[in-house]
């Protein structure tokens, strides 16, 4: 009989941790996952399902103006943020229960409670202690906010998804992904929006193209960016505050939500007594098999701060898994992970920015185009698309593509499969097009440095 309680004890129950947990158990592996907040974690309850139930939302009031334009009367339309909350919270709830049951069913042992790590192989959830072959830490992340006068009266994205009311003002700290969602949002919703960002543009990492297009169409939407500043106080105002810029101007709002980056939960649970190598931003250190420096000790997903996204946490699990249980070493490619910002217009890219394939290769071409969506030719939305491909001239190979625009993230998603297998400019060129779309776009970008301009009303050959 084996001297444990588990062969495998999982800290924290969202993407990653459960997926690893699902899978181990299905291979025989005696699984232990505990969890203090919810099932589900970060994705699930505070992330990427409930932002994508709120852009949903957003985006509403947009196609009630657009539809006059096809012939439709529509009456007056109103918002009700309780509703849309209450709803978003019942949607959660029937999750949790899939996810509970997905647990149950592959014969994983759920605890409810904050795990500490006593030493190598023992865990404590609550009072009771358990002790494991091996220990994996998937505990996420978790939103920071500055040390600065007033940080009492901070929001961060996971208040957002509970607010009792919906604000008239907001001032939105940020220049990353998660300040430009919710600055769409909220603007959809009717909100008076401030993004007020220290840096002089937005998305840091993205192609500058995209950026200085998303930059440019939310400007025209009517939120307001503020570059090159930040917030260096918050100041109540009875039922308001007053934001003070380092410039020393006030901007007046009804909230203030900083979305400035997440610190990796890598402490508080016992980590530190036994040693476990942190890097300077908190994240646990681990090497291509995920293992830190206690080789019993694992972690994987947002807590070692890589690709924070949620498939590559789940595929982190899986190759986790894999190499310890299966004898199989399938590392996760890290290279060409397509990623999306829920904007408006939404963002969606895989491969190389055009400045990082500048870098790599001596000789790269440029296809972009930009053009009035079909359906804006009619909707009298003032809102435009953007696709940019770059193509190594030597091999004509793609090796990058980014989109702005409607349904940008679906498509790019099955870019995302040709760029991994290889295809060259050749392979775009000599694929038919579904008519009319845009993404045919994709598959007709014939002259390389011109943005085509295209004004939807016509085909463009």
């Amino acid at each position: 009989m084996t001297q444990y309680d588990y062969d495998l004890f999982v800290i924290g129950a969202g993407s990653a941790g459960v997926r690893a947990a699902r899978m181990a158990s299905t291979h025989g592996v005696r699984v232990a996952i505990a969890e203090e907040r919810y099932l589900g974690g970060t994705c699930v309850n505070v992330g990427c399902v409930p932002k994508k139930l709120l852009v949903y939302a957003s985006q509403f009031q947009d196609q009630f103006d657009a539809a006059a334009g096809f012939g439709w009367t529509m009456g007056k339309s109103t918002f009700n943020w309780t509703r849309l909350i209450a709803n978003k919270n019942r949607e959660i709830e029937r999750l949790h229960s899939v996810y509970s049951n997905l647990l149950q069913k592959a014969g994983v042992g759920i605890m409810t409670g904050r795990a500490q790590v006593l030493d190598a192989h023992t865990v404590a959830v609550d009072s009771t202690q358990y002790n494991a072959e091996r220990i994996l830490i998937a505990t996420g992340g978790w939103p920071s906010v500055p040390d600065i006068p007033g940080k009492q009266h901070i929001v961060t994205s996971n208040d957002m998804f509970f607010l009792e009311q919906l604000p008239k003002r907001i001032v939105i700290v940020g220049g990353g992904y998660i300040a430009v969602e919710f600055a769409s949002i909220l603007h959809g919703l009717g909100v008076h929006t401030t993004l007020c960002h220290r840096g002089h543009k937005l998305l840091r990492g993205f192609d500058e193209d995209i950026r200085d297009f998303l930059a440019h169409e939310m400007t025209k939407k009517g939120i307001k960016l503020l570059f090159n500043t930040d917030i260096d106080a918050i100041e109540s105002a009875g039922d308001s505050f007053a934001t003070r810029l380092i410039d020393g101007s006030k901007v007046s709002t009804d909230l203030v939500m900083f979305a400035t980056g997440r610190t990796p939960n890598s402490t508080g649970f016992g980590l530190e007594k036994l040693g476990v190598e942190l890097d300077n931003e908190l994240a646990i250190k681990v090497n291509s098999d995920y293992q830190t420096n206690v080789p019993s000790i694992y972690a994987l997903g947002d807590v070692t701060n890589r690709v924070n996204l949620t498939p590559v946490a789940i595929a982190e699990g899986m190759a986790l898994v894999n190499k310890l249980y299966v004898n199989q070493r399938i590392p996760v490619d890290y290279e060409n992970i397509p990623t999306a910002v829920f904007s408006q217009p939404a963002i969606a890219t895989v491969g190389l920015t055009e400045a990082q394939a500048s870098e790599k290769y001596p000789d790269i071409d440029i296809y972009k185009t930009s053009f009035t969506p079909m359906k804006n030719t009619l909707s009298g939305i003032d809102e435009k698309t953007l696709m940019k491909m770059i193509v190594i001239r030597s091999t004509d190979r793609v090796v990058g593509i980014h989109m702005a625009g409607p349904d940008a993230p679906e498509i790019i998603q099955g870019m995302a499969v040709a760029i991994r297998a290889g295809a060259t400019k050749a392979v775009f060129d000599s694929t038919i097009g579904i008519h009319p779309t845009a993404a045919e776009e994709f598959v007709t970008l014939h002259e390389a440095a011109k943005c085509k301009q295209w004004g939807g009303s016509k085909c463009p050959y």
